[in-house]
């Protein structure tokens, strides 16, 4: 019976001994290993689910003042782009003037659901306070604002408030209408009443603020 368990313990011995080395290895490297799966953990894209982003961008057009809703095709290569610039977009900072801030909800809603911040502020004295107290990438704001005079023109005075205070923020002025007499302040970065449009001005400049090039 003795000499029986003793060859049955030879035969397992090498198992035994592969199980011993697993472990011994697992113990000495535990400290490096589960230190790099917490990290791994924590470093999540923020990332946003295609159907719900097209479902915001649509409802954005719906409560803008006069844009048409995207095209199928215009929805998806917006959120594509969104998707592919989620990580540079994350920690991005925005302030939205507008002073019917209601109707841009769905497009806030977006941006912060990828990890940027946006503020809102209904006139242009709000706006410069915020600008006064904290910093931001970029800057959208409506044209017309009825809190204000003269009221078709409040962006270009927001732009032109920016300006005497040396303040170089990149602005995307969202309106349904432009009036060529108002004429092109050269603090615009870009001009449009497609909500498609904001979302691509605001990757391309988010690209611009990473790259470190000066506006």
């Amino acid at each position: 019976m003795s000499q029986t368990i003793t060859v049955e313990l030879i035969k397992a011995a090498p198992a035994i001994l592969w199980v011993a080395f697993a472990a011994l290895v697992y113990l000495s490297l535990r400290s490096a290993i589960i230190p790099q799966i917490g990290r791994l953990h924590s470093v999540r894209t923020p990332m946003i689910e295609f159907g719900f982003a097209e479902q915001l961008l649509v409802e954005a057009a719906a409560r803008s003042e006069a844009s048409a809703p995207p095209s199928v095709g215009e929805q998806r290569a917006a959120v594509s782009r969104l998707q592919h610039a989620a990580e540079m977009l994350r920690g991005g900072r925005i302030l939205w003037v507008d002073d019917n801030p209601e109707w841009n909800l769905p497009l806030i809603q977006l941006f912060r659901r990828l990890g940027m911040t946006v503020d809102t502020s209904r006139s242009t004295d709000e706006a410069i306070s915020n600008l006064r107290s904290r910093r931001y990438d970029l800057i959208i704001s409506d044209m017309r604002r009825d809190t204000e005079q003269p009221a078709q023109s409040a962006g270009i005075t927001l732009l032109d408030a920016l300006e005497c205070q040396g303040d170089r923020s990149p602005v995307i002025i969202a309106a349904a209408n432009f009036d060529p007499q108002i004429g092109v302040h050269p603090g615009i970065f870009a001009y449009t009443n497609a909500v498609d449009d904001i979302v691509h001005y605001v990757i391309d400049i988010m690209e611009r603020v990473r790259f470190g090039t000066a506006f």
